[in-house]
C-alpha cells in the first residue's frame, strides 16, 4: 500500500519541492511532481535557475519518451497524466503540489502532499485530500516543517 505523507507548513512550496527533488535525486529515486501548469512552469524555471552543481534534470509529460526515461524527475500538469508514466520501471515517489488527489497515486511507493504555511485555500484543499485518503484506509504520516527548522 502507498505510504501517504503530508508535509505541513511549507513557507514556500516551490522552494520545498526543489529541495525535496534534490534529496530524491541524490538518493537515486525517481520523482514525479504534479501540479497545475502555471505552478509547474514556475517550478521548472526555478529548477533551471539552480546553481550548476545543484541542477536537476527534469522532463515534462509532453517530452519524448527517451527524455522521460533518462530523467529522474518528471513534471506532470494533469493528475490524469500519471497513466502516461507506465514506462518508468518502478514509480517510486509522487509529490503533489496540486489541489486534487492525483489519479493513480496508488502506483507509487510514496505520495507526498505539500501544504502551505500561509495559504488558507491550500490548507482547506489539503484537509479534503486528507479525508479522502483516510476514507480509503490509508494511514497518514505527518511532517510539520516548522518543527524541523
Amino acid at each position: 500500500m502507498t505510504e501517504v505523507a503530508f508535509h505541513f507548513n511549507a513557507p514556500d512550496k516551490l522552494a520545498y519541492a526543489c529541495r525535496f527533488a534534490r534529496k530524491m535525486s541524490r538518493s537515486g529515486h525517481h520523482l514525479v511532481i504534479t501540479a497545475g501548469t502555471p505552478l509547474l512552469d514556475e517550478l521548472s524555471t526555478r529548477l533551471w535557475s539552480l546553481a550548476p552543481q545543484e541542477f536537476l534534470a527534469h522532463a515534462r509529460a509532453d517530452s519524448p519518451a527517451y527524455v522521460q526515461d533518462a530523467s529522474p524527475l518528471l513534471l506532470l500538469s494533469e493528475p490524469s497524466q500519471i497513466a502516461q508514466i507506465a514506462q518508468i520501471a518502478q514509480p517510486q515517489v509522487l509529490l503533489n503540489l496540486g489541489d486534487q488527489v492525483p489519479l493513480g497515486f496508488e502506483r507509487f511507493a510514496r505520495l507526498i502532499e505539500v501544504v502551505s504555511a500561509s495559504d488558507d485555500w491550500d490548507r482547506h484543499q489539503a484537509r479534503s485530500r486528507w479525508r479522502n485518503y483516510t476514507q480509503r484506509g490509508y494511514a497518514i504520516v505527518r511532517h510539520d516543517l516548522v518543527l524541523k527548522s
